[in-house]
C-alpha cells in the first residue's frame, strides 16, 4: 500500500511512521486552514496568526489520527492479532495487521473502538471549546480547538459508513461473519459495498467538477479510487490467505535448484547463469553446504572491468531469516516474507543443507489455478 516510509517513534510497542504522501496532505491541510477556513470564520487576524492556527490544526489532526489507529492496535493486541505498526498516509492512517482477525467478536471490538476514540476526542475538544468561549479565551485558541472537535466528529462519521475497509465496513463484516460463520463470504459482501461506495464518490467528484469545484472534485475522486482499490485488494488478500493457509513450502518449492560455487567469477555468474536462467538470486553452495546467496543486487555495483577478478564468495550474502525458510513453513508466511523483503525467491533449508528454492511465480501459479477452479 505504501511507498517510502519514515519511522517517527514508538508508543506502547507500536512503531509509528508516515508515508511520504502524508507530507503532501499535512501541507494541504495547513494551507487550506490558513487561507480558507480560519480567515472565513475569524475575521481581522494577521496572516501569521492564521498560518500558526493552520499548522497547529494540522498537528492536532495528526495526533487525532494516531490516537484513532492506536486504539485499533491496542484492542487488536488484546485479542491476539499481530500488529506491525501504524502508518499515516495521504488518506489518513492505518493500523497494519499481518493477519486477519481471529473471530467476529475480535473484529467488531477492534473496528468499533476507532470511531469511539474519535468521538471521545471530539467531545473533549468541544468541552474545551465551550469552556474557552465562556471564559473569553483568544479566538485563535478556541478556533483551533473547535476545528479539532468538528474534524474528529467528521472522522468518526466517515469511518462508520459500512464500506469496507472503513471501520463501518469492518463492523458490517464482523456481523455478517458472525451470522453465517463464513469470513470469505462476509468479506466479499462488505468489499462489494466498499467498492460501490468508492464508485459513488467518483461520480460525486464528476458533479463537483462540473460545478467548478476542482479541488473538491480532486479529493472526492482520489478517495473514491482509494476506497475502491482497497476494497478489492482486501478481498484478494483474504483469497490468497485462504488458498495458501496450512500449505507447507515444500509443496511448492523446486527441489533441484540451480546453484553456484563461491569460486565462480562475477563474469561467469552473469553470462552463464543470470543471462541464461533469468533469476535474480542464486544459492551459493560449497561442497554440499549452503554458504549464502548472491543476487543481482550484489553484483550490479561491481564495475565491468572487475567482473573477471571478483569471486562470488566475496559477495555472497549470509543465510538469514530474511532469505531462508524451512520446508514445513506455512506458505502464507513465506509470501509475507517475500512481500516484506521485496524478494521473489527464498532458499528452503534444513540446517546448513539446501533442499530447494521457492519462488513467488510458483505461488502465484497455484493461486491462479485454485481461484479459477473455485470461482467456476
Amino acid at each position: 500500500m505504501f511507498g517510502k516510509r519514515i519511522k517517527l517513534f514508538k508508543i506502547f510497542g507500536f512503531e509509528v511512521g508516515i508515508d511520504l504522501s502524508w507530507i503532501i496532505l499535512a501541507f494541504l491541510i495547513a494551507w487550506s486552514l490558513s487561507v480558507g477556513l480560519f480567515p472565513f470564520q475569524f475575521k481581522g487576524l494577521s496572516t501569521e496568526t492564521y498560518w500558526l492556527m493552520g499548522i497547529i490544526g494540522a498537528v492536532g489532526l495528526f495526533l487525532s489520527i494516531i490516537f484513532h489507529e492506536l486504539s485499533h492496535s491496542l484492542v487488536a493486541r488484546r485479542y491476539g492479532m499481530p500488529m506491525k505498526g501504524i502508518t499515516l498516509f495521504i488518506f489518513g492512517g492505518v493500523a497494519e495487521m499481518s493477519d486477519e482477525p481471529t473471530s467476529p467478536k475480535a473484529e467488531f471490538m477492534m473496528a468499533v473502538v476507532g470511531p469511539i476514540s474519535s468521538i471521545a476526542i471530539g467531545l473533549i475538544c468541544y468541552g474545551i471549546y465551550t469552556l474557552g468561549k465562556q471564559g473569553g479565551w483568544p479566538q485563535p485558541i478556541t478556533g483551533v480547538v473547535g476545528y479539532l472537535a468538528m474534524i474528529n466528529g467528521l472522522l468518526a462519521g466517515f469511518n462508520l459508513i459500512p464500506a469496507f475497509p472503513l471501520d463501518g465496513g469492518r463492523l458490517l463484516r464482523s456481523i455478517l461473519w458472525g451470522i453465517k460463520g463464513n469470513i470469505r463470504w462476509a468479506t466479499r459482501v462488505a468489499s462489494s459495498i466498499g467498492s460501490g461506495f468508492g464508485i459513488l464518490l467518483i461520480v460525486l467528484a464528476v458533479f463537483q467538477l462540473f460545478r467548478g469545484n476542482f479541488i473538491g472534485a480532486m479529493w472526492w475522486f482520489l478517495i473514491g479510487m482509494f476506497l475502491r482499490g482497497a476494497a478489492k485488494s482486501s478481498y484478494q488478500q483474504l483469497m490468497v490467505r485462504d488458498a495458501l493457509q496450512g500449505e507447507p513450502v515444500s509443496r511448492f518449492m523446486s527441489d533441484d535448484p540451480v546453484t553456484v560455487s563461491p569460486s565462480l567469477s562475477v563474469k561467469d555468474l552473469i553470462e552463464d547463469y543470470i543471462y541464461r536462467y533469468h533469476f535474480k538470486m542464486f544459492p551459493v553452495v560449497d561442497d554440499g553446504t549452503l554458504v549464502g546467496c548472491v543476487s543481482t543486487k550484489e553484483v550490479k555495483d561491481i564495475r565491468r572491468e572487475q567482473w573477471g577478478q571478483k569471486m562470488i564468495g566475496e559477495l555472497a550474502a549470509d543465510c538469514s531469516i530474511d532469505n531462508t525458510v524451512a520446508p514445513d513453513t506455512d506458505a502464507v508466511k513465506a509470501l509475507a516474507l517475500m512481500n516484506r523483503t521485496g524478494v521473489s525467491r527464498l532458499m528452503v533449508t534444513e540446517g546448513d543443507r539446501l533442499v530447494g528454492v521457492i519462488t513467488l511465480k510458483d505461488l502465484l501459479k497455484f493461486l491462479s489455478l485454485r481461484m479459477e477452479l473455485e470461482e467456476k
